[in-house]
């Protein structure tokens, strides 16, 4: 329930292709058509589609109740069926020592035992409730981003495949060094020649660490300063695969020593707990460096519900605009580690090296 209330988990996206003109009634169109059906049929392991943001039982959507200010907020429901394999094996056995008794074979052919495992399976799925999930969306379509409540790479997929077929448009993994707005293009933007796209992430967040104790916390970005602190948790990698090392740092705060030999060692920042300050308002969240994902993202605590319903469209507006803020904040640190990373780098990673030497 991350966009109404409580911490929120969340990837983004970028709309690839162009929405047409007459936008509200298409989208109208399509959201209803691909709504979430109640009708199951027996054998069937997924269903899913949208629904209302706030009422999982809504699928017709009166009076555009998905839209509000420039966004359209709505949910993926998928509801899933699964048997056991235990209570799958035990089933087969015994139908299998059934037929044999009943046809006197001394064994079963391969055919024979194929289809009893498939009719088994269905006849056990039939039997079994579905158990659904929500996954909350917020889609600003000025900005052509979509905001998805979940880090599965299943259910991402999953969402990919039903959203080009509702609205005719797809979706590409959002990346801070591509400012465009829509893509033309399903795969990652290029970077400049020289920078991995797969490991700057990881270069990114080991350069926040630094610029976050080289300056007590407090880091520029465009237009003013805001604090970064890392806190709790670290987590360092390097290599890839079987050569994979991993190194997890937990304390109260993340300036631990194990961390910095993990940095001498030549390993980079996967992932961080971080504290996050502007103003007077704080977030705190951990940030997957690989693909620019927020996890247990905690808000300002003015944008906590008070329980007065009399405004509950500004509420939630104010939850998206800080949830917005955020993870602005991140791309425009991102961007600023670019710059250099583009200019002088050579002067900053010298200083890198002496703090990482501390």
């Amino acid at each position: 329930m991350g966009l109404l209330k409580g911490s929120v988990t969340f990837s983004r996206y970028r709309i690839v292709g162009a929405p047409p003109d007459h936008f509200p009634e298409f989208f109208n169109e399509r959201i209803r058509r691909f709504a979430f059906q109640n009708v199951w049929r027996t054998s069937d392991e997924k269903a899913a589609g949208w629904t209302s943001l706030e009422d999982g039982l809504d699928t017709d959507f009166p009076y555009a109740s998905y839209a509000q200010g420039k966004y359209m907020l709505f949910s993926l429901r998928i509801d899933r069926k699964a048997v056991a394999p235990s209570l799958l094996r035990l089933r087969i056995q015994e139908t299998e020592r059934k037929q044999l008794t009943e046809s006197g074979q001394k064994k079963l052919y391969r055919e024979q035992r194929e289809a009893i495992k498939e009719s088994v399976r269905l006849d056990l799925l039939g039997k079994t409730l579905p158990v659904p999930a929500f996954h909350e969306i917020c889609w600003s379509v000025p900005d052509n981003v979509v905001t998805f409540c979940c880090l599965s790479d299943k259910v991402v997929g999953e969402l990919q495949e039903i959203f080009k077929e509702s609205f005719s448009l797809g979706l590409c993994p959002y990346a801070p060094w591509n400012v465009e707005g829509a893509g033309t293009d399903v795969s990652l933007p290029s970077l400049p020649p020289g920078i991995d796209p797969l490991t700057v992430g990881r270069e990114f967040l080991t350069w926040l660490w630094f610029k976050s104790e080289e300056r007590n916390g407090t880091v520029r970005i465009p237009g003013g300063e805001c604090e970064v602190l890392f806190v709790r948790r670290l987590v360092l990698e390097a290599g890839e695969g079987e050569y994979a090392e991993t190194i997890v740092c937990q304390g109260l705060h993340a300036d631990l020593k194990e961390g910095k030999e993990a940095l001498r060692q030549g390993k980079k920042i996967s992932a961080a707990r971080i504290h996050m300050a502007l103003d007077k308002a704080e977030w705190e969240f951990t940030f997957k460096a690989d693909r620019f994902h927020f996890q247990s993202m905690k808000l300002p605590t003015a944008s906590e519900s008070d329980g007065d319903e009399t405004d509950r469209e500004g509420q939630i507006l104010e939850r998206i605009y800080l949830i917005e803020k955020a993870a602005g904040m991140m791309d425009q640190l991102f961007r600023s580690f670019l710059d250099l990373r583009l200019s002088t780098w050579e002067d900053e990673l010298a200083r890198m090296q002496r703090w990482i030497a501390q």
